[in-house]
């Protein structure tokens, strides 16, 4: 049975060179060819012309260039937000955000088909496991979003990367820690570390290899509650990895990294925005660098809750700031109106 083709958006630059010379070919062209593909946003054989025949032979007999196909896309009235479904080669379904701001944009991208870490309140959640995400998946969400810039612009105003999408990332590190490493090539979209965010919703094992392994980009743990039994009744993951380990876990990656931690509070009518689960976030994150990132629940098929007010939501935010100088946000709300938003993201049109 024939090998499956290479998909290039899955190699580091290193084994593209690896790659080429293996073919008895110059490492010169794997440079051109790397360039082609994250300045130039080629998307098949016929954008390759600036390479030999005899490269693009090789390339077309032994790989492919994993572009998605768009199965629907969809805009936001906001004006500011556009929803992709794309389609995988086994026939599964993700969903990826391009999210502009003032000057820049960010991509929303997922890491796993589906997610099993059960949070009652996301649509993600609430599909169920799949599987996880190969890098090359990955990546070619990110380089969709840029070419959706169009050529001219993508890799310019392409600025941030959030794993926030389908999936837990640390549920699926490997692949996607490669990803982030191809997204970082200095040569190809060139985004910062500080530029990238992986958001967990509490995969300790995880965090500490993060610590452990000097990972450059943000951590964002989802925390949605600062008890035990509150956390567990929301995040069914938090009965394996409890809050003390978490904590324990945060505090590792913060003294390890001399680094700041953001941590994600889905604001939910009643059930966690009260001034007692204000002091109790202060108190459990005290001596932490850290930052909180409020959210508004957003609308899901399976979750009956509601988003907290907004007095509530400023008396939560005036409580972290004033009785714990704790700096904290409130997430402009992106694509609400198209399950766009934190939370919204199922694999549907």
């Amino acid at each position: 049975m024939d090998a499956d083709p290479t998909d290039l958006y899955g190699l580091t630059r290193p084994e593209l060179r690896s790659l080429v010379e293996g073919w008895g070919l110059s490492p010169i062209h794997a440079d051109t060819l790397w360039s082609l593909l994250y300045q130039g946003l080629a998307c098949s054989a016929d954008q390759l012309a600036g390479l030999p025949a005899r490269v693009r032979a090789h390339l077309s007999a032994q790989t492919r260039i994993g572009c998605l196909p768009v199965v629907a896309g969809t805009d936001s009235g906001d004006g500011f937000t556009r929803k992709y479904l794309l389609g995988l080669a086994d026939g599964e379904r993700i969903e990826t955000v391009l999210m502009r701001f003032t000057g820049r944009v960010t991509a929303c991208v997922s890491s796993q088909v589906g997610c099993a870490m059960g949070c009652v309140f996301c649509a993600t959640g609430q599909m169920g496991y799949r599987r996880n995400l190969a890098p090359a998946e990955i990546v070619a969400q990110v380089v969709h979003v840029a070419r959706a810039l169009g050529p001219l612009c993508g890799t310019r105003q392409l600025r941030n990367v959030v794993f926030m999408g389908m999936g837990e990332p640390l549920h699926n590190y490997d692949a996607v820690m490669k990803a982030v490493e191809i997204l970082r090539d200095p040569n190809g979209l060139c985004l910062g570390a500080g530029r990238i965010t992986v958001s967990t919703v509490g995969v300790v094992p995880g965090i500490r290899r993060m610590a452990d392994e000097a990972s450059p980009v943000h951590l964002a743990v989802s925390l949605h509650a600062a008890t035990q039994d509150e956390r567990a009744a929301l995040v069914p993951v938090a009965r394996k990895w409890p809050l003390d380990e978490l904590i324990d876990a945060c505090h590792h990656y913060c003294s390890k990294l001399g680094r700041r931690i953001f941590f994600e509070w889905t604001l939910i009518e009643g059930k966690n925005d009260s001034a007692d689960h204000a002091h109790a976030v202060g108190a459990l994150v005290l001596g932490l660098p850290a930052q909180v990132n409020l959210i508004p629940l957003n609308p899901t098929p399976g979750y009956e809750g509601s988003p907290s007010r907004s007095d509530a939501a400023r008396r939560f935010q005036r409580i972290l700031a004033e009785d714990y100088g704790l700096p904290s946000t409130m997430r402009q709300r992106r694509g609400i109106d198209i399950a766009a938003g934190c939370g919204q993201l199922a694999a549907s049109p």
